[in-house]
């Protein structure tokens, strides 16, 4: 992840932003945003009631830890705080957080890194590895007496992308402000496309809700960036959000499942039994459990209105493609000013925000259609990009991450 422009400072104006950066506590209400996993659907499915007694059907399903946290745990990597006290520690940490932003922010200016990095103003948190090997930092600038802290340059090294040091840096970094700063509970930082994904995910959103005599003249503005806010939860441990999410969600399964009729099982109708006539319809309320489920018969018009199942499941992959960490190359067309000959060589360009419109104005007719145009977009970076390039590389990857993703939905649906 990376954040932070790539053009060089104007006049009261700095880059663009460029693409990203356990316990309990029962009295806590977290939104949960994330999806269900399939061992919860399958809970679920089994409709098994609250009071039948601990199953293996109801023991709660837990997604396997993230690599990022198990080297956390391990001692493999640190979280570590930092500052330009000129101290030889510091000095070296500052270092390689300045060429860790550099090397993933190649067209903006080093000097301007190295300045925002080793001014005395600024503040840093970073990954160390193996010693002193920056692999993941946070710079930022905290104005204590405003109450909120400028999210200055956010980067992990990206062969480290798909470990999570994003998000476990993020709620590190939360959890550092929230002790070092008790009075510091809001966050803004300025985003391209490229990071506006990552940064909703760690709870950041366009709307600015911090009044902007607050902050207008302590932090400057970015051309092209779009400034998004993060407002912290007092109550909310943020080094402990994944129990917490966990704890929250298993209650709503629980509610559920109280309200769950889904072990009612009826019988088959005769008219799909074998031997039974072909050519027979059948009449909505004929079915057993249909009217039980909540059906009503102005609900027929809903199911043909063109939104299909296989509509449901583009919808989910070009999502999960779109928020993949390795995904910001493809998000938007590439721009020509940058990429002078890029059209000269790609003659049928596509990108995800394309496929969205695509999506939303109803012009894929078939899931192979659909995942052609995906095709196109790794292909296309594959034939321009050299195979060593991070570009190439990434394009691998997420042709791999597509075909898994479609076996999954294979899999889903016939055991559906």
């Amino acid at each position: 992840m990376t954040s932070k422009s790539q053009t060089a400072p104007t006049g009261d104006k700095r880059p663009e932003k460029n693409g990203a950066a356990n316990g309990r506590s029962s009295d806590l209400k977290v939104k949960v945003e994330d999806k269900m996993d399939e061992g919860q659907l399958t809970r679920l499915a089994t409709g098994v009631a609250v009071d039948t007694g601990p199953t293996s059907s109801t023991v709660p399903f837990h997604k396997p830890e993230k690599a990022a946290f198990v080297e956390l745990r391990k001692g493999i990597i640190q979280i570590i705080a930092v500052e330009n006290d000129r101290q030889p520690r510091s000095l070296v940490i500052l270092t390689g957080l300045k060429t860790l932003f550099q090397t993933q922010l190649p067209m903006m200016p080093r000097e301007y890194i190295a300045r925002l990095v080793y001014d005395s103003n600024s503040k840093a948190i970073a990954i160390i590895k193996r010693g002193y090997k920056v692999v993941g930092g946070i710079c930022y600038r905290p104005f204590p007496h405003r109450g909120f802290a400028e999210i200055v340059f956010f980067a992990t090294a990206s062969v480290d992308q798909v470990k999570g040091y994003g998000g476990m840096l993020m709620d590190n970094f939360k959890q550092h402000i929230k002790r070092t700063y008790p009075d510091v509970m809001h966050f803004l930082t300025y985003a391209d496309n490229f990071a506006v994904v990552f940064f909703k995910k760690q709870g950041f959103s366009k709307e600015i809700t911090l009044d902007r005599s607050v902050w207008a003249g302590y932090i400057k503005d970015y051309e092209g960036g779009t400034i998004m806010q993060c407002t912290m939860l007092r109550k909310v441990n943020y080094l402990e959000k994944v129990s917490i999410i966990s704890q929250q969600r298993e209650a709503i399964l629980a509610k559920i499942r109280e309200m769950s009729k889904s072990h009612i099982v009826y019988h088959g109708l005769p008219q799909f039994q074998e031997g039974a006539p072909e050519g027979i319809t059948v009449d909505p309320k004929d079915v057993p459990g249909l009217r039980e489920s909540g059906w009503i018969p102005g609900m027929e018009n809903t199911t043909r209105s063109g939104k299909s199942a296989e509509h449901t499941q583009m919808q989910r992959l070009l999502s999960d493609l779109k928020a993949h960490p390795l995904a910001w190359a493809f998000l938007n067309p590439v721009n020509a000013d940058e990429v002078p000959d890029y059209y000269g060589v790609i003659k049928r360009p596509m990108d995800f925000s394309t496929m969205e419109h695509k999506l939303d104005t109803n012009q894929y007719s078939t899931l192979k259609v659909f995942l052609d145009d995906v095709q196109l977009v790794l292909d296309n970076c594959k034939l321009y990009n050299p195979e060593t390039s991070i570009y190439h590389r990434n394009a691998v990857r997420l042709e791999k991450f597509t075909k898994e993703q479609c076996a999954e939905f294979a899999k889903r649906g016939a055991q559906g």
